[in-house]
């Protein structure tokens, strides 16, 4: 089993929800969310707990809320 298979099962997921539209801030914000799957205020989705996916949650972290899914 590869890596990502094993992340997959095991890993912890994150609940992301859009609060605060994108426009108005920088065009590589809009992007991350819209990068992230968020289209509209209020939109969650469901994400890998990954150094990629907190990355890309820093960089938008007064955009977003963010929920610990067991």
């Amino acid at each position: 089993m590869t890596d990502m298979a094993k992340q997959t099962q095991n890993g912890k997921r994150l609940k992301i929800t859009l609060v605060r539209s994108p426009i108005g801030f920088n065009k590589t914000q809009a992007k991350t969310v819209e990068g992230m799957g968020l289209r509209r205020i209020r939109h969650s989705v469901e994400l890998l707990d990954t150094p990629e996916t907190r990355g890309m949650i820093l960089k938008v972290r007064h955009l977003v809320a963010v929920d610990e899914q067991g």
